[in-house]
């Protein structure tokens, strides 16, 4: 017991932080408490409650799409759609709010029913790619929302959505509670239910998941259809909070930041995985990355180039692991 048996235990903090593994579980959070750390030391009024209640309304619809994607992802499949589906279902809610506010929330939210059917009919009946399937969607559901909506912008004048976007619960803003609530259902829908495993064993080996007798078709059908629903919801939220539908750029690049989330989160493209907790934990980063550049006063350009370093590294690191 001298000091040749006690290096490598002191060793094993230094050969984690080498092991890709250690990244790919805990590096986004390590980052989200980095990011933290400089903004309490370096960024004036960054760490206030008003400040970090902002970051938290504006990160909510992120995390609720990426909620969504990550169930895709899960299977090995990605939807391109759902920058799309939130401006139908903005384009939708006006139209129908006139007969009520259950009649408008239910005719956008099947809207993103129908799209995440149509894309889970391409993906498991047809057999086409799911970037294919979903590029159809992401093209025209955006021009089927303009046509709809006239091309134009509509205010948003009643008062119960409105409060959906402004309205809050115990100091809780309630768009914040929604998604905080939709994380803690996934994440029981992953890890506690069938159709949880389901998903996984679907993205681990959809050969293998066939042959066994899982219904590998309905599975796929459901998980486009869950993130169809988020996506129409989450454009719902961003709509209230805006007070006006406006389907010309809501939800624009709204795929590109879930896959970032959801990737930088720890769920691996190749499917057979789904950390829910990584996926938030990486939209609240990229949000918080975002509010730190502009905060010093860099363009956002900046944090675009930044979020792509991330996203470079991810895959980089979630490769390494695979290779081991």
């Amino acid at each position: 017991m001298t000091q040749a048996t006690l290096t490598p235990t002191r060793a094993r903090p230094l050969a984690r932080l080498r092991d890709p593994a250690w990244y790919q579980e805990y590096g986004v959070y390590a980052a989200v408490a980095v990011l933290l750390l400089f903004n309490a030391l370096f960024t004036e009024h960054f760490m206030t409650a008003d400040n970090l209640r902002t970051q938290l309304v504006q990160v909510a619809p992120i995390v609720i799409v990426a909620l969504g994607m990550a169930l895709v992802i899960g299977t090995e499949g990605i939807d391109l759609s759902v920058g799309s589906t939130m401006a139908l279902a903005a384009a939708l809610l006006p139209l129908y709010l006139g007969y009520g506010l259950v009649p408008g929330l239910v005719v956008a939210l099947l809207a993103g029913a129908v799209v995440g059917a149509v894309n889970g009919t391409l993906v498991s009946l047809i057999g086409l790619q799911p970037i294919v399937a979903t590029l159809a969607l992401f093209v025209g559901g955006r021009g089927i929302a303009l046509v709809m909506a006239d091309g134009q912008l509509k205010q948003i004048i009643n008062p119960d959505v409105l409060a959906l976007g402004t309205g809050s619960f115990l100091g809780v803003p309630l768009v914040v509670l929604i998604a905080g609530v939709l994380a803690v259902a996934v994440a029981f829908l992953v890890r506690r239910t069938t159709f949880g495993r389901q998903i996984v064993a679907v993205g681990g080996n959809r050969s293998a998941a066939s042959l066994a007798g899982l219904p590998v078709k309905r599975v796929l059908m459901g998980v486009y259809i869950l993130c169809g629903v988020l996506a129409a919801l989450a454009g719902i939220l961003a709509t209230a909070r805006l007070t006006a539908s406006d389907p010309s750029s809501l939800g624009t690049l709204m795929e590109l930041s879930a896959i970032t989330a959801v990737v930088v989160g720890g769920t691996p493209l190749n499917g057979g995985s789904v950390r829910v907790l990584g996926t938030v934990a990486g939209a609240l980063l990229m949000q918080l990355l975002r509010a730190t550049l502009v905060k010093h006063d860099l363009p956002d350009s900046t944090a675009q180039i930044a979020q792509a370093a991330i996203i470079i590294a991810a895959v980089y690191v979630a490769r390494e692991r695979r290779s081991r």
